[in-house]
């Protein structure tokens, strides 16, 4: 078995028993490793400490709650997911998003939450064109040509980095707050096309000032431009690597399997074959269907010692 398969029985278990007390003795035993090592392996292969995660995974599950069932005390679910008081839940929920439980419930925004990761995504290879399947993805790598531009039309705001990558960040999720904006005054924009696809463009030209520029929109008419309100933006013609993937349903394609599949694409299936990508990611969104939730990451391939070279 290798290490990161060791560890994913522990985040499986994690899942599983959260309402229960969970001892750091009892997953390293399930690890078959020391306590001491099974921590050290574990903040290494999931980018937190086990009690951090455990607690962050507690918080997104009890959020979910809060959210759906108006009725439950607050109390409850606090019990419910392994908190001891009221007074404690209500600090965690505040320290990770900003507001305590009863505003959340009372006043509901879009949050970003830490995800479950998958590691078999870290350290699986796959060929072009053949699908990756785990157990809350399907996904699959190609190249596109776009010989044509395509030009879209909507919103953008600055984001902090510390909202990204999708799944491993908790916090109010901005750019979900800009697709409401955007869906709520979509049917006064006139120069939407009847194309249907959305995108969800994050471009990186912000870095240095610790934010990117987000911006979420449709497809638009040849024609369209900016102005006070809206801004218009060009998917630009050129060769691309696609991620496609999709989920059980619309909600997880663009939660967590939105930032695992942008994880696999950037940190393992471009990084391995020595690739970048230009100073953009595009996250095309279609029609969900009940039978399919699907959409796709666009980027341009760059090599990486082509980025090296411009900076010397």
């Amino acid at each position: 078995m290798h290490a990161w398969e060791q560890i994913q029985k522990t985040v499986d278990y994690i899942e599983e028993n959260m309402s229960e007390e969970i001892k750091i003795e009892t997953l390293a035993n399930m690890a078959g490793l020391s306590q001491f090592y099974f921590q050290r392996l574990f903040k290494r292969l999931v980018k937190l400490t086990v009690n951090q995660y455990i607690k962050l995974r507690r918080l997104a599950k009890a959020s979910e709650v809060l959210r759906e069932d108006g009725d439950k005390r607050i109390i409850d679910i606090a019990l419910d997911f392994g908190f001891s008081s009221h007074e404690t839940f209500t600090r965690s929920f505040k320290d990770v998003y900003g507001m305590t439980p009863d505003k959340y419930r009372t006043a509901p925004v879009r949050l970003n939450h830490i995800s479950k990761p998958e590691l078999l995504l870290n350290y699986t290879m796959i060929d072009e064109n053949v699908p990756l399947i785990t157990d809350s993805i399907v996904l699959e790598i190609k190249r596109k040509k776009l010989n044509v531009p395509e030009k879209y039309i909507g919103l953008s705001a600055q984001v902090s980095i510390s909202q990204a990558p999708v799944g491993e960040a908790a916090g109010v999720d901005v750019p979900g707050q800009l697709w409401d904006s955007f869906h709520k005054r979509k049917s006064d924009i006139s120069s939407l096309s009847s194309h249907g696809i959305e995108v969800g463009v994050s471009m990186m030209d912000d870095t240095e000032k610790g934010t990117f520029t987000y911006f979420a929109g449709g497809s638009a008419k040849s024609n369209t431009s900016s102005n006070n309100e809206l801004t218009a933006w060009e998917l630009p013609a050129a060769d691309y690597v696609v991620c496609c993937f999709e989920a059980e349903n619309f909600d997880e394609l663009t939660t967590s399997a939105l930032g695992k599949a942008m994880n696999y694409l950037l940190g393992t299936w471009l990084a391995k074959r020595g690739l970048t990508t230009q100073p953009f990611s595009v996250e095309k969104y279609f029609k969900a269907t009940e039978e399919l939730a699907y959409m796709e990451i666009w980027v341009i391939p760059v090599p990486m010692e082509n980025v090296c070279n411009k900076s010397e």
